[in-house]
């Protein structure tokens, strides 16, 4: 870069003496017009640069930030690598008079080496210039090549309109030969949007100046400092990337004793970044805009009626505007709302409490009130928490009718934080029904019923329309009814849902469509616990369907967990993995995480993984259940674990674990028939493998669920024991209309062919195979042959079974290796099961896709497809991709 200098003495002087002093006959400061230095620890920004270059082809360049966001010092560091003259101006307010102005202008290019004609003269009058020197001006600079390129830095302090308009009719009649770089913290008054649409305009504002994450670390890197990627990002998050910010927070962790801590912890309020906000930016503004700024402080974002009716005033739509223009360190979100910067917020707070003590809590209560009348709940319910104001507090929640999202997982962390601060002074029923729904939620029943108890003999005698109060105790009442496995309790919280629900108004419904949905998910578990199946099926269907979108993401979720676990115990494990698949992709289908729900889906897919003999993948989706889904006194979810676990450890000949796993450690009102059944089912398997066949035989006796299933297994362990034709009365005792599902069939099949067998009737056992293997080929159903003992084998590898069994339960003819003229029956194999999406991604793991492009490929997370993968590597059991692929091929899966 080339800047010339004007020479001060007399004898070497190249302007005449007039040409040295202001209009006032002050000597001109030269510091004005000297481009500013860099800091030591300064970053140069190549894309900023890249940028700014672009001021080389536009008459106009405006750069436009807050105060320290690095504005005058990355325009200084472009200028110094430009192999051109630069003219550098530093305004000041005095030049709010034109003549003032111009002549620091003129001697800003005469500073700079830039030749002027004879007749272009400083302005004599220091408040006025004529129109005259003005053209004289912009006809000296027309036509210059290159273009003269003058920086005016820190034009805000120019608020003058006269000198604005003076300034962009010279820019408007230089034509070409003039490039202006305004450095400002507001908008100057030119007519910006005509030259944004000519595309005579670069803009450079916060947004860009701001530094990126990457920005970030380098800086303090510069500053000797190193911190882990994840703090850099929340370091920049805190700052929004604010220059100085950064710099201060890192020179002052430079005299931490623990930087790293520090940076991550340090209290804006109590730091350097506190006094360059309080001195550059409120102490600032007049009297009446800081106390605006200090009262909006509490508020996470506010808008001009909400900031009236903190402030009691009627202009706030134009102060903010004016802030925001200000560049004042208030962001704009739009529609009209606004926020303060993070770290200005967190200063501004501290400043309130020291100037109006006492003060805080009221504009807490008074933004919850408006913010409440808004229908904005969950900052309506952040500011009363703020403010201590719990009966309004909880009052404003179950009034929404929003209880139901303690349990929805959408906001439940939310709430629970909110409400852990809730003291005993607040003992109305609206505060009791809050407590009673985290404690639930929580699965602490003895604390959860006493707070129930309490909101319902308050709810007795509250005065007004306890009606949105009523409907969310008869949710809570459901739940309690859920978790003691109470179906008497359940039916009656639902038919007080019915009679109260007309008298709720209906936008409150329509808000809120996780309530019914709870509400019939609840119910329906309390009837398959009893053993109802239809009335269940009936009430989680309705439940499945329900509207809401992520809303109803959880009760569908478990709805159809519920299902799942029904299609199973019918004997239809293809319905049932099916249904499980549709629970598990509810949250992924919204972009949300696994809920930490009952996780009844995985274990109805781990039971199913049983009966495939895929043992490994049962254990694993097990393991899972128990790691996403925290403790809870849900009797079905126990029973649904005690299902799958004690037929894992059966399959595994761990009958004593299989004993103690069948029981459901839960107390429950009522027993459950089918959890009952599986206890004395896997009690009487064990008691045959130990030889007590007699034990066995009574263990079974009216099993208390008559479903078919049970019938079956009851069929199989008497059969086992010695006793044929109890096995086959049992069978024959099934009633004709019953519809039993494959998984049923096949059993009944194998009983009767294991019957035939031990009669000696081997054409009628075949018969019976042949029924069993087209019934369980569909759904790979290989546990039941397993299950048989030695009879089987020999009729499996004759034809024409051996053709049913091939490929899925026995091995291809090339694979069966031994020894020519011996036959030995071959073991069943075991294909690993895919689900549909980790077929997805294994089909795009044989096509070289990496990992972020299968992601993208299925619109799924990265994380979800990590966990895909990880399951097929198990499945398969290989390490890496490569052989995934090989293995898949070898066992045609692709």
């Amino acid at each position: 870069m080339v800047v010339s200098t004007v020479a001060t003495g007399d004898t070497n002087s190249t302007v005449p003496a007039a040409g040295r002093v202001d209009p006032l006959g002050d000597p001109f400061l030269r510091t004005r017009f000297a481009m500013p230095g860099r800091p030591a620890m300064f970053l140069p920004r190549r894309r900023l640069a890249r940028h700014l270059d672009q001021a080389l082809r536009t008459p106009l360049t405006m750069v436009n930030g807050s105060a320290g966001a690095g504005k005058t010092v990355s325009v200084a560091d472009w200028t110094a690598g430009l192999d051109q003259p630069v003219t550098w101006l530093t305004v000041e307010a005095e030049e709010q008079r034109p003549g003032m102005f111009w002549a620091y202008f003129l001697q800003a290019l005469r500073a700079s080496g830039t030749p002027l004609a004879d007749w272009v003269h400083c302005p004599a009058d220091p408040s006025r210039v004529s129109h005259k020197v003005l053209s004289e001006i912009a006809e000296d600079l027309v036509g210059r090549d290159p273009a003269l390129l003058v920086v005016l830095d820190e034009f805000d302090r120019v608020s003058a309109s006269d000198v604005a308009e003076q300034v962009e009719f010279v820019l408007q009649h230089a034509g070409s030969g003039l490039r202006l770089v305004l450095v400002t913290r507001n908008e100057p008054m030119f007519s910006l949007h005509r030259y944004r649409a000519a595309g005579a305009l670069t803009e450079i504002r916060d947004a860009e100046l701001a530094f990126t994450p990457e920005e970030a670390s380098t800086l303090l890197e510069l500053h000797g400092l190193s911190l882990p990627d994840d703090a850099v990002r929340a370091l920049v998050e805190r700052t929004r990337g604010w220059a100085a910010g950064l710099r201060l927070c890192a020179l002052a962790a430079q005299e931490s004793p623990d930087p790293v801590t520090y940076l991550k912890e340090f209290e804006a309020d109590r730091s350097s970044v506190a006094d360059f906000l309080l001195a550059e930016v409120l102490r600032r503004q007049p009297q009446e805009t800081q106390d605006l700024l200090l009262r909006v402080s509490v508020l996470d974002r506010f808008c001009p009626d909400l900031v009236n009716g903190l402030t009691h005033r009627t202009d706030a739509d134009r102060i903010l505007a004016e802030l925001y223009r200000d560049n004042a360190f208030v962001e704009q979100l739009g529609q009209g709302w606004y926020r303060l910067h993070p770290l200005f917020g967190e200063i501004l707070q501290t400043h309130l409490r020291v100037r109006s003590p006492g003060l805080e809590p009221d504009l807490h209560r008074a933004a919850a009130q408006w913010l409440r009348r808004r229908g904005t709940l969950p900052e309506a319910l952040a500011h009363g928490a703020a403010a201590a104001d719990w009966d309004f507090t909880a009052g404003a929640l179950v009034d929404d009718l929003a209880i139901g999202q303690f349990f929805t997982g959408l906001r439940s962390d939310d709430l629970n934080e909110i409400f852990s601060r809730m003291g005993p002074e607040a003992t109305g029923p609206a505060p009791e029904l809050v407590r009673a729904a985290r404690d639930l939620a929580q699965s602490d029943l003895d604390r959860g019923m006493a707070h129930l108890h309490h909101a319902e003999a308050r709810l007795a005698v509250e005065e007004g329309d306890p009606a949105a109060a009523q409907l969310s105790w008869a949710l809570l009442e459901a739940v309690a009814a859920r978790l003691t496995g109470s179906p008497a309790r359940a039916e009656q919280a639902a038919e007080t849902a019915d009679e109260v629900r007309p008298e709720v108004p209906a936008h409150l419904l329509d808000k809120h469509p996780e309530l019914p949905a709870l509400l019939l998910t609840h119910l329906g578990s309390t009837r398959l616990w009893a053993g109802r199946y239809e009335d269940a099926r009936a009430a989680l269907t309705e439940a499945a369907d329900c509207p809401g979108g992520a809303l109803t993401v959880m009760p569908r979720e478990e709805s159809m967990g519920h299902l799942a676990l029904i299609d199973y115990l019918n004997g239809w494990p293809g319905r049932a993995e099916h249904k499980a698949l549709a629970a598990l992709s509810e949250s992924e289908r919204f972009g949300l995480p696994q809920w930490s729900g009952s996780g009844i889906e995985r274990l109805v897919l781990a039971a199913v993984a049983v009966d495939r003999n895929e043992l490994g993948r049962a254990q694993a989706l097990l393991d899972e259940a128990d790691e996403l889904a925290h403790e809870t006194q849900d009797p079905v979810k126990a029973a649904g674990r005690a299902i799958a676990t004690a037929r894992l450890q059966l399959a595994q000949g761990n009958g004593r674990a299989a004993m103690e796993s069948a029981s459901p450690a839960v107390s429950t009102a009522v027993a459950s028939p089918w959890a009952e059944s599986l206890e004395r089912v896997v009690a009487s398997t064990v008691h045959l493998a130990e030889g007590r066949a007699d034990t066995a035989a009574e263990v079974l006796r009216n099993l208390p669920d008559d479903r078919p299933a049970w019938a079956v297994e009851a069929a199989r362990i008497q059969l086992a024991a010695g006793r044929p034709a109890a096995a086959i009365d049992l069978l024959d005792s099934l009633p004709a209309e019953s519809r039993p599902g494959p998984a049923v069939t096949v059993r009944a099949s194998l009983v009767r062919a294991q019957a035939a067998a031990t009669a000696g009737d081997t054409e009628t056992a075949r018969r019976f195979v042949a029924q069993a293997l087209l019934a369980a080929r569909r759904e790979r159903l290989r546990r039941p042959f397993l299950d048989t003992g030695r009879w089987i084998k020999p009729l499996l590898v004759a034809a024409p079974l051996r053709g049913l069994a091939t490929g899925w339960l026995l091995p291809e003819p090339a694979a069966a290796g031994g020894p020519a003229g011996v036959a030995t029956p071959p073991a069943p194999i075991v294909l690993p099961e895919l689900s549909e999406r980790e077929h997805d991604v294994l089909i795009r793991l044989a096509q070289m896709m990496s990992t972020q492009e299968i992601a993208a490929d299925l619109y799924l997370s990265v994380n979800t497809v990590k966990t895909h993968l990880k399951s097929l590597y198990r499945k398969l059991a290989v390490n890496r991709r490569s052989e995934a692929v090989r293995r898949a091929r070898d066992l045609r899966l692709l």
